[in-house]
């Protein structure tokens, strides 16, 4: 019978247990008396390989040889075994997982805050109880949802207070799934920590998915392993499943007449196993092992990244802040918001999904944590400059937001990608400062690209301009006398002000600025004001178009009819003298000539005699010439006339 044999990618050491591993074999290369406490692993094969290398284990501090160093398992301890041991002095090397690590950090800090902390986990595996262990408050342990819920039940009030709930790493994902929807419920004030490893996470999944398309599965592990122990419990719902810790454990009636089956490890069974387990199925002269063997060796190199490698990834948890993936390594990955999308105000739930097949860029290998951080944006990046390269030469127009002011100009980035404006390029005319346009979504067209160096080069000027052109020639086509505009002061000359219409400049001739006699137009307006104009006159020929900004209801010779009428007193203010009279402001605009004939009943010989320059009067409009612009006015009229006196009879003689 042909029978096909397919190994799991994530069979084997997951990164904790190949760290503490290493550090074990490190001491014994080295020739440096160490023990660890308790078997560093669930493995009864590398506690025997190490206890032949002189680094055995042993179950108390007590036993601690006299300057012989004490490794901490993979599972970690409790608190109280690290202080022991630095108030005793004694020398120690950490092994705990990073992710475990992690774990014990979570529950100090949130049981010192008062809060109770759940642990969702095996009590009698050494992993829980060195987590309970660093817990500085209540804290309760679960198997599963039926004694989460038992849990709720029996102590009530005693559990509505704020929570924290954590898992043991090589928890059943289903199961936490189902008691992580539970606490929601019943906590209103949780904070929910989900701490299953990656890698185990990945192992469970991989073997659910294996053993549901094979006849049997074979599970390689120590017995003691809670990883392997789930593994085998998601095998074995699915197909026949042996477990052995010893490829002599072997029996050949294990897959009498299988036509498939599937082999995955624990993630403390060592490669060495899992290839003597091969190697002894494949004394059955009905299997053929050794390429399928080669290719799992050859998957397990492919799992090592390096930075700036794209990986393909399975997002295995969303949060608000980040995503978590699954790259197919001995590391778990993160992708921050920030790296996931150029907008900030978009979530990872936004973008992706648990189960989403998405492809990464590496920016960040720990192998210390074994942890790695990624970006999808870098990714996305390079794919949309290739549309950037695409529409360089071309007239295609890109549209991007300025995110930068640089020196010599500005940065663009559209759809990830960024692209440098030069000064020249970046605004209309040269004299517009750059600042202006950060945080403003812009037009551009790609001058050229640097597909080596990632680099490209744009111009917003040439879309302003071609726009410009477009919005002329429909003004051209519009403008008409008489038409209003709001427009912007853009120059200065002696004999008028230019007026930006909209692309269009217009000229208001220095005689149009004002009413009153002025000198010059920056005696009006200047550059930058905002002027209410109307069309005088058009020459489309020639591109020219007067404008005219004083309007009717200002022109002084218009108030003077309206407000001052012949007969009129009011008060005037002296503004300069003739030999024949003086010369009086009734309004701005308007000046009107009081006659020396008119300044008072008395004979006046000189207007400065009785007037003087700023001197304000009282006087009457006596004359309006509104054609030749002529204003008459009198002092003397607003007078009383002096009284005559009569000459004195003489007496009458009698």
């Amino acid at each position: 019978m042909n029978r096909e044999v397919i190994v799991a990618k994530s069979a084997g050491f997951c990164f904790g247990v190949k760290r503490a591993v290493g550090i074990a074999e490190d001491f014994a290369e080295k020739g440096i008396p160490a023990v660890t406490l308790g078997e560093i692993i669930h493995n009864p094969t590398v506690v025997e390989s190490l206890k032949s290398k002189g680094v055995y284990p042993i179950e108390d501090i007590s036993e601690c040889p006299k300057g012989a160093t004490l490794i901490l398992r993979s599972h970690g301890v409790p608190l109280s075994v690290i202080e022991e041991l630095e108030q005793k002095c004694i020398p120690y090397a950490d092994a705990t997982c990073p992710f475990v690590a992690r774990i014990h950090k979570i529950v100090a800090e949130h049981s010192a805050a008062g809060e109770t902390v759940i642990i969702t986990g095996n009590p009698d595996h050494a992993e829980v109880r060195g987590i309970v262990g660093h817990a500085k408050g209540d804290v309760r342990v679960v198997r599963n949802l039926e004694e989460l819920e038992e849990l709720v039940k029996s102590e009530g009030n005693l559990c509505a207070n704020c929570h924290t709930i954590v898992s043991q790493t090589t928890f059943l994902r289903t199961e936490w799934e189902k008691c992580e929807k539970f606490a929601k419920k019943v906590y209103t004030n949780l904070f929910i920590f989900d701490t299953i490893c990656n890698d185990a996470c990945t192992k469970q999944s991989e073997a659910d998915s294996l053993s549901r398309r094979c006849d049997a599965m074979v599970v390689v592990g120590g017995r003691k392993s809670s990883n392997t122990a789930r593994l085998w419990e998601t095998c074995a719902a699915n197909c026949p499943t042996v477990l052995i810790e010893y490829p002599s454990e072997l029996k050949p009636n294990d897959w009498k007449n299988c036509e498939v089956i599937g082999v995955t490890a624990g993630a403390s069974t060592p490669y060495g196993i899992i290839k003597e387990v091969i190697q002894t199925m494949s004394e059955n002269k009905e299997f053929s092992f050794e390429e399928m063997l080669e290719q799992s060796f050859r998957d397990e190199e492919s799992k090592y990244v390096r930075n700036g490698e794209k990986v393909q990834a399975t997002v295995m948890v969303v949060k608000d802040t980040e995503i978590v993936v699954s790259v197919g390594s001995k590391h778990t990955g993160f992708v921050s918001s920030e790296e996931l999308s150029e907008d900030p105000s978009v979530k990872p739930a936004d973008i992706v999904k648990v189960g989403d097949e998405i492809t990464l860029k590496v920016l960040h290998v720990n192998d210390a944590d074994g942890t790695m951080t990624l970006s999808k944006k870098k990714v996305d990046a390079e794919k949309n400059f290739q549309v950037v390269e695409a529409a360089a030469g071309t007239d295609e127009i890109l549209e991007g937001t300025v995110v930068e002011v640089v020196k010599g100009g500005v940065i663009v980035v559209t759809d990830g990608v960024r692209v440098f404006i030069p000064a020249s390029q970046a605004t209309a005319s040269r004299n517009e400062a750059l600042e202006g346009l950060l945080k403003q979504n812009v037009k551009f067209r790609v001058l050229e690209v640097n597909a080596q160096r990632k680099r490209a080069i744009g111009s917003i000027k040439s879309v302003l301009s071609e726009e410009r052109k477009a919005k002329q020639a429909a003004f051209w086509e519009s403008i008409e006398a008489g038409q209003v505009f709001e427009g912007k002061v853009k120059s200065l000359t002696s004999y008028g002000a230019f007026v930006d219409l909209g692309g269009v400049d217009g000229m208001v001739h220095v005689s149009e600025l004002s009413w009153l006699r002025i000198a010059k137009p920056a005696d009006v307006v200047k550059v930058g004001d905002t002027l209410e104009v109307f069309v005088k006159d058009v020459d489309k020929e020639n591109k020219k178009i007067s404008l005219g900004y004083k309007k009717e209801e200002d022109n002084p010779w218009e108030i003077l009819k309206r407000d001052y009428p012949v007969g009129t007193a009011a008060k005037a203010k002296i503004v300069s003298m003739t030999a024949f009279g003086a010369f009086a402001n009734l309004i701005p605009g308007i000046d009107g000539l009081i006659h020396i004939s008119q300044i008072s009943y008395d004979r006046v010989a000189k207007p400065e005699d009785v007037l003087s320059v700023g001197q304000e009067v009282d006087v009457k409009v006596t004359d309006i010439d509104f054609e030749k612009r002529r204003v008459s006015f009198s002092m003397k009229a607003l007078l009383d006339p002096p009284v005559k006196e009569e000459a004195e009879e003489a007496p009458v003689e009698e």
